[in-house]
């Protein structure tokens, strides 16, 4: 029996599974809180990750390990190694101007064909380009730029500042920094058709050249200090994607704090309009996605105004005829990402004394998130991605209601794989590769 551990370093938190490689069982496992904000010191990471791997009983008996994690957060190095400045993260929204004027400068023809994405505040480049143009001091003095999950791995594996025999910091092993197609396919500067980085973009961007995380191969690997052997991680769609067991012909629709629909694909796509941003997977193929600000919290929202639990909502909406009587729900409580509307607000319409029931305003909070991801599926579809079957995952896709409405709203069949931290088991297997 060959132990491996698999990480999903998220927003919110990290977790850690331990795995038994003959049976797929979980063993042990561990988690630990991250800080809320959208510009995170990466040192609350690390203590993270080291809590929840002390949780799940430590590394002695593990043969590989792997971490999956958020993507797009900038973590900028300086020729030491020490962090320059907070983390930004994918929901810190700031680098919006940044976004316009790289699409000014380069086209969104060209940011698609060279990138596979046209930028968007969440993405890396935006964020290294409010770096330059708003704390140029900072700018000036980052010598790598890495990932979340890039970052984490480089730390485990025994890398980070060092001092040398004055006490003095001497400069760190920059060129250690490993990360992996799906989440290089997320930083606007590489290109997931050839697999290589875009330096241009980077300079254009951080108004001078850094060091990169070199890209490994899916079945590729590095070693730690104890000389296990490491996987190159994922990006968490991507981990999510093999953890569920995502292939050809899936479209998976993760309904979270915000919503995910992403397919596996055999070619890379590119969408002028934005749409679907052209991700890699962790796999070999490809990974189009569109995101959704607005998902599990607007079924959230409505069970508060009706001062009910999700139970009771999804009770509620089934009471419901499809369509609510007309009452109908555009979700966008927070602005939205898909479409690009950032300081969208929500709108209820349709309203008469006979449509205005308990009733159908929840059946018409589960209508509405889902035709948010529903539209997402269709952008997929518009892009040339096959999709035969949707595979429902995140907190949201335990409501009845939502698997029960979602195969009309979505168009395809739709399966409810059991809740699972499937980030992390996607770590977990790519681990499982390298035993």
């Amino acid at each position: 029996m060959a132990l491996v551990m698999g990480v999903d370093s998220s927003t919110q938190s990290c977790k850690v599974v331990i795995v038994d490689t003959d049976t797929g069982a979980i063993v042990r496992e561990g988690r630990a809180s991250h800080p809320d904000g959208t510009s995170v010191d990466p040192e609350a990471w690390w203590t993270a990750l080291q809590t929840a791997i002390a949780a799940a009983g430590g590394m002695d008996d593990v043969a590989a390990w792997s971490i999956g994690g958020q993507q797009h957060g900038m973590v900028a190095l300086d020729a030491q190694g020490r962090v320059v400045r907070d983390a930004l993260l994918w929901n810190d929204t700031r680098s919006a101007g940044a976004a316009a004027d790289l699409i000014a400068e380069f086209g969104a023809d060209a940011l698609a064909r060279r990138t596979g994405l046209v930028p968007v505040a969440s993405f890396t480049i935006t964020k290294l380009r409010w770096l330059r143009d708003h704390e140029p001091d900072n700018a000036a003095r980052v010598a790598a730029v890495a990932l979340p999950h890039d970052w984490l791995t480089w730390r485990l594996r025994g890398f980070g500042p060092v001092a040398d025999g004055s006490g003095e910091t001497a400069e760190a092993a920059l060129d250690e920094l490993v990360t992996d197609r799906s989440d290089a396919s997320g930083t606007g500067y590489w290109n997931p058709a050839d697999d290589a980085y875009d330096r241009e973009l980077l300079v254009a961007a951080l108004g001078h050249d850094a060091v990169l995380p070199r890209v490994l191969g899916p079945r590729e690997s590095v070693a730690d200090s104890a000389g296990r052997r490491v996987g190159p991680g994922a990006g968490d769609n991507a981990g999510a994607a093999l953890g569920v067991g995502a292939g050809l012909g899936d479209v998976v629709v993760s309904i979270g704090t915000s919503g995910t629909v992403f397919a596996i694909s055999a070619e890379p796509v590119r969408d002028v309009s934005g749409t679907v941003a052209g991700f890699a997977d962790a796999d070999g193929h490809f990974l189009p996605i569109v995101v959704t600000l607005n998902a599990a919290r607007v079924l959230d929202a409505v069970a508060r105004l009706l001062g009910v639990d999700h139970a009771e909502l999804s009770r509620l909406a089934l009471a419901a005829e499809p369509g609510a009587a007309g009452l109908t729900l555009v979700p966008y409580f927070e602005g939205e990402r898909t479409p690009n509307l950032p300081d969208a607000t929500a709108s209820l319409t349709g309203m008469t004394l006979a449509s205005t029931t308990r009733e159908n305003l929840a059946r018409a909070a589960v209508e509405g998130m889902l035709r948010g991801l529903g539209a997402g599926v269709d952008a997929l579809r518009a892009a040339g991605v096959p999709i035969e079957r949707a595979l429902l995952i995140g907190g949201a896709a335990q409501s009845e209601a939502v698997r029960r409405v979602a195969p009309d709203v979505l168009g395809v069949p739709v399966e409810v794989p059991a809740p699972g931290e499937y980030v992390a088991l996607g770590a977990a297997r790519q681990a499982a590769w390298m035993v």
